[in-house]
């Protein structure tokens, strides 16, 4: 008996939609662990106020993705243009920049302070680089405390690098998971057939990551594991929160341990 194309089409279909409710479920915890890092690392190095900033298109624009403090609200609502400010500036530059006075600095964007009412007197950014490209800018401003404020020192702006690295880590798989809801969200509700040369585009940038091949394999193996059964599922559950209890512990008591 040939095989049934209708039946084929709608197991294809079902797991789409099994990716599609991962990548969902995904992008939230990630946001979650990107911010928890971003108040340790804010701890240890004594600042009042701190950010990151992804880019925002292809010309260089810089959003916030996060942000802790008493205009962090403010801040997720705005954008930095591309070129413009000290997060402009590490972004296109590569290079970590710790400022003393920053309204004295030149590349200084004052507009954020203009909209939020809030006084930048000293910052620290530092680059946010994964698989050699900059993507984006680790940024503390001020410290705890009344003003005027002690400059960053060298010390913080190693330790900040050292935050930097896990949080660039994080962006990435957030970035992963956020493109591929973007584009199905894209397809689910276009009113025409999908093209599919944008289609084949997307997927090479996807297979071109570096780590892609390894999520994939865990991926499959615990879709296995979650097709034979109950059992088998719960046992998967338990393991894999073993695994991420153990994981938050260890980095818990790595970052804290300057």
């Amino acid at each position: 008996m040939p095989d049934n194309p209708n039946s084929d089409f709608s197991d294809r279909l079902r797991r789409l939609i099994e990716t599609v409710d991962v990548a969902n479920m995904l992008t939230s915890p990630i946001i979650d662990s990107i911010r928890n890092l971003l108040e340790t690392s804010a701890t240890v190095i004594g600042s009042g106020e701190a950010s990151v900033l992804v880019r925002d298109g292809t010309e260089g624009d810089l959003k916030f993705l996060t942000a802790i403090g008493e205009v962090a609200d403010q801040l997720l609502e705005m954008k930095i243009p591309a070129g413009k400010g000290i997060a402009g500036f590490v972004l296109s530059s590569g290079q970590p920049m710790a400022v003393a006075d920053a309204v004295g600095e030149t590349t200084f964007y004052a507009e954020v302070d203009k909209r939020t009412g809030y006084s930048t007197q000293t910052i620290l950014a530092t680059p946010l680089r994964y698989d050699g490209d900059v993507i984006g800018v680790l940024e503390y401003v001020n410290r705890r405390g009344e003003p005027p404020f002690e400059a960053f020192t060298p010390d913080e702006m190693d330790k900040a690098a050292v935050y930097a690295d896990a949080i660039a880590s994080l962006i990435n798989a957030y970035n992963a998971a956020k493109l591929f809801r973007d584009f199905s969200d894209k397809v689910i509700t276009s009113d025409r057939e999908p093209m599919m040369a944008e289609i084949r585009e997307w997927l090479s940038g996807i297979r071109e990551s570096g780590d892609h091949h390894k999520r994939m394999e865990l991926a499959v193996m615990l879709r296995e594991i979650a097709q034979r059964g109950e059992a088998e599922r719960q046992l998967c559950r338990e393991l894999l929160d073993a695994i991420l209890r153990f994981s938050n512990s260890r980095n818990e008591s790595s970052y804290l341990s300057f």
